[in-house]
């Protein structure tokens, strides 16, 4: 019961404090391993939507844990204004195995559709209108 009272309450705070730019499902989640997440009440449920797509390594695998506890103890986040090994690394394995002279890195949806819609117009050999009608750019 008392778990009930606590969930209501958080269900009623995010109608509150929360916009509602989705339906949400009535119950709150307290814990996740691989593909399965627990309810407050201990109810188990399959996640098939990894956090929409961004979160498609399931949860708490305990390598994801180890790296990305060994990476927060070093940098948490650095802007494209700053030059990281990392960043580096990644963008030379993705140009020599891939299409691309040079990779780039964005912060958002919307940034990566800005670049798409730059490259297209830079690259393209006629591009005179790109048209995107009731359609969702990002999740930005």
């Amino acid at each position: 019961m008392l778990y009930f009272l606590m969930d209501r309450k958080i269900i009623d705070d995010s109608r509150k404090y929360i916009m509602n730019t989705y339906n949400r499902f009535p119950i709150v989640l307290r814990k996740g391993s691989g593909m399965k997440v627990w309810s407050s009440e201990g109810k188990e449920y399959l996640d098939f939507v990894g956090g929409i797509a961004v979160n498609c390594l399931g949860h708490c695998h305990p390598r994801v844990v180890i790296a990305v506890q060994k990476q927060v103890q070093r940098l948490i986040h650095v802007s494209n204004l700053y030059h990281i090994e990392p960043q580096v690394k990644l963008a030379k394995l993705l140009v020599e195995n891939s299409f691309a002279d040079k990779a780039f890195f964005c912060n958002s949806g919307a940034e990566a559709n800005e670049a798409a819609i730059k490259l297209a117009r830079k690259y393209s050999k006629d591009c005179r209108a790109l048209n995107m009608c009731r359609s969702m750019i990002s999740a930005s």
